[in-house]
């Protein structure tokens, strides 16, 4: 893992220098977007309105718009701000573990002690473990402010960002509101068909089904050879439409594709018949998505 963040836990006079890397990872196949017709990539470009020209990233800047007016903020606007200055995540205070509303928790982040020493790290650790209590901290990333829940996990501290109280939303709900009578009865049996239930949960026992499957039928379209060749879905794009920045990737790959294709067909003999079984061999150890296969057009009339 590497580091997205480096600073201080502190607390009254205690300080406690920390390296801050994201728990969580997305494991979904990527997928991208093509025409159903012939497979061609689509691609969304970064096109001025008003002059129609295609923009850089390097000359875009952020802008408010109230509906009537825009404000532009350069990045040296931003830049001013003092969210990003600050290096320490600040203990506002220690609340008892329980008053921390599930629905609040957002993104979480590993906490590794940053210092020669991690003893300041592993005392305020067994401190929160002893007392059942959860940190509520206030720090700046990514030019935010956030407030989180620091807390522990195995021996780690984590800290997951808290939403805002406006973030969340008012559950209200008319039908909840009329009276509605529970028997016993009803009660008991219900408590007893949780208890045909009760597990201690495991989150290993658990995939992700759709994922599971989707690779499953990416690996039958590959095996089956209903695949393109990646270099044929890409099209041909003048600097002017694209930008050099589109045109650069291009190249490089091509240039990539070339050298692979042109290592198959030495391997395989140098001629086009030889090359196209050991392209799909190739093919076939790929862990990408594949593309549907492109339909013919019907040949022109002469």
């Amino acid at each position: 893992m590497r580091a997205i963040w480096k600073g201080a836990l502190t607390f009254g006079l205690v300080n406690v220098p920390v390296k801050v890397y994201a728990a969580t990872e997305d494991h979904d196949v990527s997928l991208h977007q093509v025409h159903n017709k012939d497979g061609g990539r689509i691609r969304y470009q970064r096109k001025c309105e008003i002059c129609g020209e295609v923009v850089a990233y390097q000359d875009i800047d952020k802008a408010f718009d109230d509906g009537e007016r825009t404000v532009i903020l350069t990045a040296d606007d931003l830049a001013s701000l003092p969210a990003e200055r600050s290096r320490e995540i600040d203990v506002v205070e220690f609340v008892p573990s329980d008053q921390v509303d599930l629905l609040t928790l957002d993104r979480a982040y590993y906490l590794e002690p940053d210092s020669a020493s991690p003893k300041a790290y592993v005392l305020l650790r067994k401190t929160l473990e002893q007392t059942d209590r959860t940190a509520i901290v206030r720090f700046s990333l990514r030019q935010k402010t956030r407030l989180a829940a620091l807390r522990v996990r195995g021996d780690v501290l984590v800290l997951q960002t808290l939403l805002w109280a406006d973030e969340v939303r008012e559950a209200a709900f008319p039908a909840l509101d009329e009276p509605v009578r529970i028997s016993a009865k009803e009660l008991e049996l219900s408590a007893s068909l949780v208890e045909s239930f009760a597990s201690d949960f495991d989150p290993s026992a658990f995939t992700d089904e759709y994922q599971d499957e989707l690779r499953t039928l990416i690996e039958a379209k590959i095996e089956q050879g209903d695949a393109l060749d990646t270099s044929e879905t890409f099209g041909d794009h003048d600097e002017e439409e694209t930008g050099g920045e589109v045109i650069d990737l291009m190249a490089a790959l091509r240039a990539s594709v070339e050298r692979s294709r042109a290592a198959r067909e030495d391997k395989g003999g140098g001629t086009d018949a030889a090359a196209k079984p050991a392209a799909k061999s190739t093919t076939a150890g790929r862990s990408k998505p594949a593309k549907p296969a492109a339909k013919k057009k019907p040949a022109k009339a002469s």
